[in-house]
């Protein structure tokens, strides 16, 4: 059934003229949505040290940036995620429903919403649930605008109505590189390529890469005799980690497989070999499947290749496993998902191939490949472990002019332009304060020196700088004030 999970729709404004002055006097106190968060200027820093090491890999691997809208049409999104996600998909409600001519109409519409059928009387739009479904409307529409196979990345928030927890959030970023109009499995090993370095760069210990086929899932939904439960073991087995083995047999029992039909699940399901002896026990169990023996081939092509372009490096690894499913529908050959051992967290990063998703979009046959990171769940594993350089909490100013007045005031905002014109990060206090009170704001934003034109500077042309960590305080001239402070910052 549809429906709009708790927070999941976005009302149209109504501010009734008579009660506009109540509404200005009450009193609200501040808050944000459940899932969501402010970041203050330490973890911005810190978010965009994280987008900036993603954004150089992406490039030096040859993706092109792209960016889409915030909200969808709905038929965009709906039907593209499997029934668990599109619960999850927040509609943004359609301006004019409290249009008094139009109530009753409305009112039916939203009678069909409850029903579980879509309306678009109520609801035309949505909220982005993730990247890629954009990605597949992008390429269909800008089809004679790129060259193929189109390498593009992508960094911006998504929407999810999901219950908030530990490193589940109802807003947050992805950052997504995919290629699109090739077959070829070096795309595959690219992407793990992409991966191993970039958690590399960002020093996150206990990498796993987590690697299967959908091919080889569906010879599993072919071998137990159940092709057309393939969704449905899919989502079952994709919940191991979670549920544990009794509670995968207990899901797939729900869907209406049998006793001996669970039962080789499970034993397909009874990992614990290195990669090349987890492929051949899984090739023997699969053997009547032609579709599986064909997406254990392509694993093996994709390994061999990754292995020329470097493999994992020290620390990492890298491992086949089976119950790997990736829940999204779109899927169909090679899936990937990233953890680390280091913390528990989750999956820090995902993805795989689609065929023919753009076909959705009346862009027939044209094959692709992507991973995702999650740049929140990125962001804490890196907090918790505390991954993050000193040098980018500092604080970028290196120098505050205090301000003493109008007198001075010419001479300081010369020097604050010749200083920033240097490539020194520079400020002035905005108001002839004591300086007891600009000092003090100086300490809380840690600012490393303050610089001080009193009348005695004034007399002799120069300006003393304090150093706010020693207290060591010396005169110089304002005529070489700018080359001695480079020299003292190492600029």
């Amino acid at each position: 059934m549809l429906n709009f999970p708790a927070g999941s729709c976005f009302f149209p404004k109504f501010a009734p003229e008579k009660n506009q002055s109540y509404l200005i006097q009450q009193k609200m106190k501040p808050g944000i949505p459940q899932g969501t968060r402010d970041f203050s200027p330490e973890i911005v820093r810190k978010r965009q040290y994280i987008l900036n090491i993603l954004r150089s890999v992406f490039e030096r691997f040859g993706f092109l940036p792209i960016e889409t809208p915030a909200f969808e049409n709905m038929d965009t999104l709906m039907g593209k995620y499997g029934e668990e996600g599109d619960r999850l998909i927040f509609k943004i409600l359609n301006n004019g429903l409290n249009n008094p001519q139009k109530k009753e109409h409305f009112q039916k519409a939203f009678e069909n919403v409850l029903d579980g059928k879509n309306d678009a009387g109520l609801t035309e739009r949505a909220l982005r649930y993730d990247l890629t479904i954009p990605f597949a409307r992008f390429v269909a529409m800008h089809q004679n605008e790129l060259a193929f196979p189109f390498r593009r990345y992508q960094m911006q928030p998504v929407w999810r109505a999901d219950r908030p927890q530990k490193g589940r959030y109802r807003e947050f970023w992805q950052c997504d590189a995919d290629i699109v109009g090739s077959d070829s499995l070096l795309n595959e090993a690219e992407l793990l390529s992409v991966y191993a370095q970039a958690f590399n760069k960002l020093k996150i210990p206990g990498i796993v890469l987590r690697v299967n086929n959908r091919k080889i899932l569906a010879g599993l939904a072919e071998c137990c005799g159940a092709p057309e439960k393939l969704t449905d073991i899919t989502v079952a087995i994709d919940k191991l980690d979670k549920i544990g083995t009794e509670g995968v047999q207990q899901e797939l029992e729900k869907t209406g497989l049998n006793a001996g039909q669970c039962q080789f699940i499970s034993k397909y399901l009874n990992r614990s070999q290195p990669i090349e002896a987890e492929l051949i026990r899984i090739e023997t169990l699969l053997s009547k499947s032609e579709t599986a023996r064909k997406g254990i081939a392509e694993l093996r092509e994709t390994f061999e290749a990754f292995a020329q372009l470097g493999g994992v490096p020290a620390g990492s690894r890298m491992e086949f496993d089976c119950s790997l499913a990736r829940g999204l529908n779109y899927y169909t050959g090679f899936i990937t998902e990233v953890i680390t051992e280091a913390t528990a967290m989750g999956s820090i990063g995902g993805g795989g191939r689609y065929d023919d998703l753009t076909g959705l979009f009346g862009l027939k046959g044209l094959s692709g490949v992507g991973v995702s990171f999650g740049v929140d769940r990125i962001f804490d594993v890196m907090e918790t472990l505390d991954l993050f350089p000193e040098s980018i909490v500092r604080p970028k100013t290196k120098i505050l002019l205090l301000n003493q007045g109008k007198t001075a005031q010419s001479h300081l905002l010369a020097l604050l332009q010749q200083l920033r014109k240097e490539g020194v990060p520079a400020e002035i206090y905005p108001d002839a304060k004591k300086l007891d009170k600009q000092m003090k704001y100086a300490n809380k934003r840690m600012i490393p020196f303050v610089g001080i034109m009193g009348e005695q500077e004034l007399s002799d042309q120069s300006i003393a700088l304090k150093n706010m960590n020693t207290g060591e305080q010396t005169s110089i001239k304002l005529a070489t004030f700018v080359a001695a402070f480079k020299q003292a910052i190492e600029i």
